[in-house]
């Protein structure tokens, strides 16, 4: 039996093997040497993917720079910008598992290409509604839009103004619901949003084991590394563009800018939002131009040409599990030569549910995803809102928060996913060690975010809001306390938003419930005089002035800023070290053939339940902090104007710790489960194979069993093949 069994192998070898493998690889490999040639192998993939990173990451790093200016420009509230930030892992959820599955047969490079092509059609369709929209329109008291007529702003003598305050009413509603369609244009954001998910799916899966596939094993590491560190310089430019536009007026080139009333420090302010989109869109498709002229498959380091699998899954794939799948390889090919059919069976749709089956019955990855969906939970719900954190919390402009995150803290996380890829390199990590890094980063780096509690600032003085007129702290009603005696005899709104400054250093909600009965000046330079509502801190028989705009948080504000930033860049490279490690050891625990499955289904539970909910739960959160919401123009609650600050921060913050520490528990178990599926050198190095390294006789003999239709289906180079 044994003598027929190796014939049986020879005549399969000399008969099957060399016509279909190695016939058609030489002339596949004469053929694209061309091709090879030109385009220098897997360098110029590397440097052609790195760039597709950064254009990716650009983008999308332009669009969480953006959401606070979405937000003002379309009158929406956080939750929703969160379903639009979350449409983005929609698009990624309705290809991700065909182009993961079935995209490693095709052309890889070309599908690549195909997708940066959709991303930057989706990018330009984000940018859309503004050239369809009315011009933005904010809330603005009439003798500040640069008016001649001196007009007092609490309306005691009704024949002051041009209308009646009834009339005056009406016409503001009918004028603004003749545009108030334009609202509903956020739908093309969304679906913009949508598009840029579905053209990013294949760069992940298809670009990262194309390198695992083609590179030199010691190299794969410090490749990735690489690549996602390009990835980060692309926030860089994204938030760095970002702040450009937040500076620029959102219809520049479109109204006259001196007739502008309000400054970058208003919250009513939208940049440019639409400007950056254009950018990025020509960024995309200029990204995607190299894949279509890359090769379908590279030469094989000399290394790796006798082995379809590194050194290190050789440790999790057991010695007699690989004779089993050669038996089985070799039977099912010698089937199906006496049947007649096609290779192109092992491919079929049928091998999906016991691929998924072996991903999920392996339990370091099935523990490394959980870890791993709880933390991006918490880095996604952190990172989208950052940027409206330091808005509110520390009363920074959109335009510097942005230039400050771009500038300080992504090259931090840039420089720790780098430090990780070389770590592991340079000291030869395997992966138990690169679980303890992942696990290492994450724990010290959660413990450094423990300290931003004590770094916030104190809600700023609002009459009516977080203070009360008389300098009380304000009552739970809090919409019933903008009225008070001062401006009893007005005839204002409490759902207008016009803030202005007294000068006792209490902001009020508008010049109207600050009691103020003349103006001087127009537009910025606008000066409110005799305003009742001013002086009753210090001194109510004394009337006081106030200007437009909000006041400047405490003193203390900008150096807990400082102390801020410093501590965020410190959490930022400490959490980040740990993303190279993460993604090696998620690539050396599953079998070659299965790898581009694997990262497809990571990819899917990532953007499933962590993409899309975090951002929408996040943003629920933070609404419920608010304390002065604006009103849109035909009724209806609008975007927020004014948050409580101590509430904001222990919700924000608070969110993202929890979550991150149920992931460092996850963390551990992972580490639990490697420690005992490893095995010493001694044993790694024992000749008889009594004793493998993922566990016991028992769990091995399941191991072969519960794989059997997967090793059948098996081939080498089986992901690059049609």
């Amino acid at each position: 039996m044994e003598i027929s069994s190796k014939e049986n192998t020879q005549f399969f070898s000399n008969n099957t093997i060399l016509p279909v493998d190695r016939s058609s690889f030489k002339s596949e490999s004469s053929a694209s040497k061309g091709k090879q040639s030109c385009c220098g192998g897997i360098k110029i993939f590397l440097g052609a993917l790195s760039f597709v990173y950064f254009a990716k990451a650009l983008s999308g790093s332009y669009l969480k720079s953006t959401i606070t200016q979405i937000e003002r420009r379309f009158d929406i509230p956080s939750s929703l910008v969160g379903v639009i930030d979350g449409s983005f892992e929609i698009g990624n959820l309705l290809i991700i598992v065909l182009v993961s599955y079935f995209g490693a047969k095709l052309h890889r490079p070309r599908i690549i290409g195909a997708g940066c092509l959709i991303m930057s059609a989706g990018t330009f369709l984000i940018a859309m509604p503004q050239f369809f929209m009315g011009r933005y329109r904010y809330e603005r008291f009439p003798s500040t839009i640069n008016s001649t007529v001196s007009i007092s702003p609490c309306l005691q003598d009704k024949s002051q103004s041009p209308l009646s305050a009834l009339e005056k009413s009406q016409a503001k509603i009918n004028a603004g619901c003749e545009k108030e369609a334009g609202s509903s244009m956020w739908i093309y954001v969304l679906l913009g949003n949508l598009l840029r998910g579905i053209g990013e799916t294949p760069i992940q899966p298809l670009g990262i084991t194309y390198i695992d596939d083609y590179a030199i094993e010691e190299n794969t590491a410090l490749y990735i590394g690489c690549v996602q560190t390009v990835a980060i310089i692309g926030p860089i430019f994204g938030f760095l563009l970002g702040s450009l536009c937040a500076k620029l007026y959102v219809d520049i080139g479109f109204v006259d800018l001196d007739s502008v009333t309000i400054t970058p420090k208003d919250v009513q302010w939208v940049g440019a939002w639409w400007l950056g989109y254009l950018i990025a869109g020509v960024i995309s498709v200029l990204a995607g131009i190299p894949f279509w002229f890359l090769p379908k498959h590279l030469p094989k380091p000399e290394s790796r040409k006798g082995s379809s699998t590194s050194s290190e899954q050789s440790k999790f794939i057991n010695d007699d599990n690989k004779e089993q799948h050669k038996s089985y390889q070799q039977q099912l090919k010698m089937a199906e030569m006496a049947k007649g059919k096609s290779l192109e069976f092992l491919s079929s749709p049928l091998n999906f549910l016991p691929s998924l089956k072996h991903l999920f019955g392996n339990p370091v990855y099935i523990l490394y995803l959980c870890a791993s969906i709880i933390q991006f939970n918490s880095l996604i719900g952190m990172v989208t809102y950052k940027p409206k954190y330091i808005e509110q919390q520390y009363g920074q402009t959109s335009s510097k928060t942005n230039f400050v995150i771009g500038l300080i803290n992504i090259p931090a996380v840039a420089f720790g996913i780098f430090s990780g890829g070389l770590l592991m390199k340079k000291f030869r990590i395997n992966v138990l060690g690169a679980a303890k890094l992942s696990l290492g980063s994450s724990f010290f780096g959660y413990l450094l975010l423990l300290s931003l509690f004590a770094m916030g600032c104190e809600n700023s003085d609002v009459a009516g809001l977080t203070v009360s007129y008389h300098g009380t702290k304000q009552m739970t009603d809090y919409e019933q306390a903008l009225f008070s005696e001062c401006n009893s005899g007005c005839a204002c709104s409490k759902n207008d938003w016009d803030p202005i400054c007294g000068e006792n250093g209490v902001t009020y909600v508008s010049a109207c419930l600050a009691g103020c009965q003349a103006s001087n000046g127009s537009g910025k330079n606008t000066v409110y005089f005799n305003c009742s509502c001013v002086g009753t801190l210090e001194s109510p028989a004394r009337s006081s002035s106030a200007v437009v705009g909000p006041c400047q948080k405490g003193n203390e504000c900008p150096k807990k800023f400082l102390y801020f930033l410093v501590i965020s860049v410190i959490t930022s490279y400490t959490l980040s070290v740990g993303g190279t490690p993460g993604y090696i050891l998620l690539l050396r625990c599953i079998k070659p053939h299965l790898k581009s499955f694997a990262l497809g289904i990571y990819t899917l539970a990532i953007r499933v339940l962590a993409g899309i909910p975090a951002p929408v739960y996040f943003g629920v959160a933070i609404d419920t902090t608010c304390l002065k919401w604006g009103s849109k123009r035909c009724g209806g609650r609008g975007a927020c104007r004014l948050y409580d600050s101590s509430a904001l921060r222990y919700v924000y913050l608070g969110l993202t710790l929890v979550l991150g520490t149920v992931s460092i528990f996850f963390s551990v178990a992972v580490l639990c489960v490697l420690r005992k599926r490893s095995s010493p050198p001694d044993e790694i190095l024992s000749a008889n194979g009594e004793r493998g390294t993922c566990g016991t006789k028992s769990r091995k003999d399941n191991f072969v069993n519960s794989d059997h239709l997967i090793q059948t289906t098996y081939w080498p180079e089986k992901e690059t093949r049609l």
